[in-house]
């Protein structure tokens, strides 16, 4: 069909340019989008050639090998003539408004290596035909309205190294085969779906898998296979809110697992959970917990089974015990007797446990060894920071628990109590074993700091295997979602110029505590929009503030090197020439590089004036309503050199402004004005930018009102 449209258009006197065959497959997607407000399809026409030069197209030997076109905005649906495409091996159109069903058609493009669709509003099944992508690594369709069964062909997609199918309304048993067939899976992610019947007892072939491993939010029953414990041991498994049954198993990854990894199947039983099983549920099913290994007792003779142990063998093991006991209690007085430090001169206040009849103090450890010990025992107390506050651990495991985001500090819940109260919750995952004292006296410097701009930390709970800190809730979301908006939203509400005043003030008051007032002096480290949170009054407030060495303190969080918050913040940088096929998809902590202050790749020490810059950058995006990098044609620049550029070239204010701002133009004197400061906030030099001090002093001289 592309020949003869392309015979007819050529045909007609000289021909001085013709577009490709894939050139006018592209056409075929522009024309299928309604509407493209930031523009990123203005330069693809006829015109040319080819289209290797067209916004978000890249090319190898003439041959389009990318589409990179996310964070645009872009409304429309997939049209069948992608399919034609045959060189394609990248395709990114994620966070968009794309609608309608997947092209099965471009399952024809056997070559395709990534596919990244999240953050739409497409639906319907996925074409059983996704096997024939036999080269696919990166499968993305996260946040979008899919619905039915899994494929079964998926298995045949064997060089599978990231599945996210979050966020869909994907329904069905996972597909025979789930674990032998997708053995170079190395990222899963298959939550808030409606998955159901029981985990496939080959997952724990997934050797390959990193992260966390999240099935929460679905309908699986039945047993959680023993198999899952054969995963790597730094893998974090998320079982929670299905509905799972029976005993835990205790063996491999699944060990020493805290409790939240396991909240929301009522019908689990055993440690870590405070639920004891029955015998018969135990009996039921501790023969073996991996279906593949046999019980020693189900074959041979039924009555010799039911005889048991003989009188006499039973009075052998009762012996045993007995003196089993009496030889380690003898052997743990003599320790004692040898190790123990008895101080002559201690009085009724010394450190011995209790005094002898001669007056002498005995303590088998001194007070320094007894507090190290302290340090390595597991603490599975929830501590609260406020007295005001009235809630144990159990009341918030059973409570109701909504996933709100994920970043490389953790993820964060919305809990709401049985009371009605609703909080905060961040897991930060796996607390290690050696470092309760740091943990916990950082933890509480940071829950004695009150500020109106600070989100207040409230309890916190620490053991080997779990840490959680409890926040107040802070109900209108972050400032990336007030500036970008969130796929799936019904509805956008621009923020006005009083509103984002109001906002830009609020922060700086928050930096100014902190970097002042606050006990330590306190740099934030990891400043952005997703960090900032706004309450009903559209007041702003600092969060995940202080957890840049938790981590470190608690041992490696389970989620540093999967999870993504997609729709806060870009994670993808546009791809710098067209001869690049790869798209660099990026997580959350290379994110922080687009607000990180330019020395702070080269220093270690952080710096006050490091948050000076990131406050500078978010303060950009609220200006001028882009994300914090710009593509320019087929290259991307940071938002810093870009609004340097724009002033370089004396472009127009409302050139530069968000359009969401054009109707407070009437502003421009305090815009200026703000912009202004925003440009002495991001100077490269650490030394020339302001003191947060002068920067809200100056905001505060501004006259624009803010009610």
């Amino acid at each position: 069909m592309f020949s003869l449209v392309l015979a007819l258009l050529c045909f007609h006197g000289v021909v001085v340019t013709c577009l490709n065959n894939e050139g006018y497959a592209l056409l075929s997607f522009k024309n299928s989008i309604y509407e493209d407000p930031e523009g990123s399809l203005s330069n693809w026409d006829s015109s040319h050639d080819n289209p290797c030069s067209w916004n978000g197209i890249a090319c190898k030997e003439q041959r389009v090998v990318s589409i990179s076109i996310p964070n645009n905005k872009l409304r429309g649906f997939l049209p069948s003539a992608l399919g034609s495409l045959f060189d394609l091996r990248h395709l990114n159109l994620r966070n968009n408004k794309l609608f309608g069903a997947f092209p099965v058609e471009l399952l024809d493009v056997e070559g395709l290596q990534s596919l990244v669709l999240y953050g739409n509003s497409l639906s319907e099944a996925l074409p059983n035909q996704i096997g024939k992508l036999k080269y696919l690594q990166t499968l993305d369709l996260s946040e979008n309205f899919f619905n039915g069964s899994l494929p079964s062909s998926i298995v045949q997609c064997k060089r599978l190294r990231t599945l996210h199918l979050s966020q869909n309304n994907f329904s069905g048993s996972l597909p025979n085969g789930f674990g032998t067939g997708l053995v170079s899976l190395e990222n899963l992610d298959l939550s808030f779906n409606k998955f159901n019947g029981s985990i496939p007892w080959d997952f724990g072939n997934l050797s390959s898998l990193q992260g966390t491993v999240d099935l929460s939010h679905n309908l699986f029953t039945g047993l959680i296979p023993g198999s899952l414990g054969d995963l790597p041991a730094k893998v974090y498994i998320d079982l929670t809110y299905n509905n799972l049954s029976g005993p835990i198993p205790q063996n491999g990854a699944l060990m020493n697992r805290g409790p939240t990894a396991f909240v929301g199947n009522p019908g689990l039983c055993g440690p870590p959970l405070k639920n004891p099983c029955s015998l018969d549920t135990t009996g039921a099913t501790s023969p073996s917990s991996h279906p593949l290994l046999q019980d020693n007792n189900s074959t041979g003779n039924s009555a010799d089974n039911e005889r048991g142990l003989s009188k006499g063998a039973v009075i052998a093991i009762i012996v045993s015990d007995i003196i089993g006991v009496c030889i380690l209690g003898m052997l743990l007085s003599y320790c004692c007797s040898i190790v123990c430090v008895c101080d002559n001169d201690k009085d009724d206040h010394g450190d011995g446990f209790e005094k002898g009849r001669n007056g002498k103090g005995c303590s088998c450890f001194r007070k320094v060894e007894l507090e190290t010990l302290s340090e390595n025992l597991e603490q599975y107390d929830l501590v609260l920071l406020d007295t005001q506050l009235a809630f144990d651990l159990d009341e918030l495991l059973k409570a109701s628990a909504f996933v709100q985001g994920k970043s490389g500090t953790g993820i964060m819940y919305k809990v709401v109590l049985d009371d009605g109260l609703i909080l905060a919750v961040r897991r930060l995952g796996e607390g290690g074993s050696q470092r309760f004292k740091e943990f916990r006296t950082e933890v509480e410097a940071i829950g004695k700091l009150r500020h109106p701009n600070i989100v207040t930390l409230r309890a916190y709970y620490w053991s080997v295997n779990e840490n959680l800190l409890v926040y107040d809730y802070v109900p209108n979301g972050s400032l990336a979602i007030a500036l970008h908006g969130k796929a799936g939203m019904v509805s956008f509400t621009p923020l006005s110029w009083p509103v984002r005043l109001k906002i830009i003030k609020g922060i700086a008051k928050g930096l100014v505590y902190l970097h002042e007032f606050s006990p330590k002096k306190y740099v934030h480290g990891d400043l952005k929009p997703s960090n900032i949170l706004l309450d009903q009054n559209m007041e702003s407030q600092i969060s995940d503030f202080g957890l840049g060495q938790l981590p470190d303190i608690a041992g490696n969080s389970p989620i540093m090197q999967s999870d993504r918050m997609p729709s806060d913040e870009p994670q993808e940088r546009l791809q710098k020439s067209a001869s690049s096929e790869a798209t660099a998809i990026y997580s959350s902590t290379n994110l922080r590089s687009f607000y990180q202050a330019p020395e702070a790749l080269k220093v270690v020490k952080q710096s006050q004036k490091w948050d000076v810059y990131s406050y500078g950058v978010i303060l950009l995006e609220m200006l001028t309503g882009k994300y914090p990098v710009v593509c320019v044609g087929n290259s991307e620049m940071d938002l810093v050199h870009w609004i340097q550029l724009c002033i370089d070239e004396k472009k127009q204010l409302l050139d530069v402004l968000d359009p969401y701002l054009a109707p407070d133009a009437d502003e421009e004197e305090d815009i200026i004005a703000v912009l202004n400061i925003t440009m002495a906030c991001v100077h490269s030099s650490p030394e020339r930018r302001p003191t947060m001090r002068h920067v809200f002093d100056a905001l505060e001289r501004l006259t624009t009102s803010t009610n």
